[in-house]
């Protein structure tokens, strides 16, 4: 009797190149929905996400819904290149050592955490400037920065208030990225196995286990990446426990999930698109190889 065939793998090399590459390709699709997202996070009144986008094109242009990209791509290029990539080896690792077996629940939280702590430190700085370029149109003309790309954002974040500062609200950033990954990877992959019991594979069943994926992460991680995002435009010299009091104070607790549609409104089309994305990349590679 033969021996059942071997399981293929994807090379490590490009379990990173092909995550860095779905997360950036749906970037570009979602980025208008992120600056939204931030300029609601940053605002004090209670514009919707419709009112806050129609105010940015009526202003600053169309065009200005894309501010940002040149950080959004970098940031990918660093963080989801890194978590994907940490994620689909330890998954893979786990099968290979238990013979096809998937791994448990609690043990794909355990990887997504891991793999979010990982690419979220790495990807800090890119986060810092993103935050900055999409914010800096609300700001009176004579406070904008001005950065010209993530590049100039970069140099000059070094040049004027050091190195340290690119990582800037890394801390929050770090926990909401534990906290997004262990929701989204570990719901995705478990959604996944839910759903191909009814529906056949290909894009749709991507599509609802993406959808409620995107779902799960949002109502858990939108406290921690307001608070994030707070503290990553904040004013040079003001102490991230005095924002997160500010914003508790001023505002109150429900503002912690300000943003919700857009925040929803981006993350579910930007977790199925990557998925999407990532599964016809690795489709297309046991195809060809």
């Amino acid at each position: 009797m033969s021996a059942p065939p071997k399981e293929r793998y994807i090379p490590n090399g490009l379990k990173f190149i092909f995550g860095g590459c779905a997360g950036m390709a749906a970037t570009v699709i979602v980025q208008p929905l992120d600056l939204i997202k931030t300029r609601m996070q940053l605002s004090g009144g209670g514009k919707s996400s419709f009112a806050m986008g129609s105010e940015i094109i009526a202003r600053e242009g169309f065009f200005k819904l894309y501010t940002g990209l040149s950080a959004a791509l970098l940031r990918q290029a660093t963080y989801t290149t890194t978590r994907l990539g940490v994620y689909n080896y330890l998954f893979d690792s786990y099968r290979e050592s238990h013979v096809g077996v998937n791994p448990s629940f609690a043990l794909k939280t355990g990887m997504g955490i891991a793999a979010g702590g990982v690419g979220s430190f790495i990807g800090t700085p890119a986060e810092v400037a993103l935050i900055r370029m999409t914010a800096d149109g609300r700001l009176p003309k004579e406070q904008r920065r001005n950065y010209r790309s993530v590049v100039d954002a970069i140099t000059r974040i070094i040049k004027e208030e050091g190195l340290t500062k690119l990582w800037r609200g890394a801390t929050p950033t770090v926990v909401r990225a534990m906290v997004v990954n262990a929701a989204q990877l570990s719901t995705y992959s478990q959604a996944r196995e839910m759903f191909i019991k009814f529906v056949p594979d290909g894009i749709f069943l991507h599509f609802c286990a993406s959808m409620l994926s995107g779902l799960i992460t949002t109502i858990a991680s939108m406290p921690i990446d307001i608070i994030k995002t707070r503290i990553q435009n904040a004013a040079k010299g003001q102490s991230q426990a005095a924002v997160v009091s500010n914003l508790l104070r001023n505002e109150g607790v429900l503002s912690l999930w300000k943003g919700f549609l857009p925040y929803y409104a981006r993350l579910g089309p930007h977790t199925v698109l990557t998925f999407i994305f990532l599964e016809q990349l690795n489709a297309t590679y046991f195809r060809y190889t």
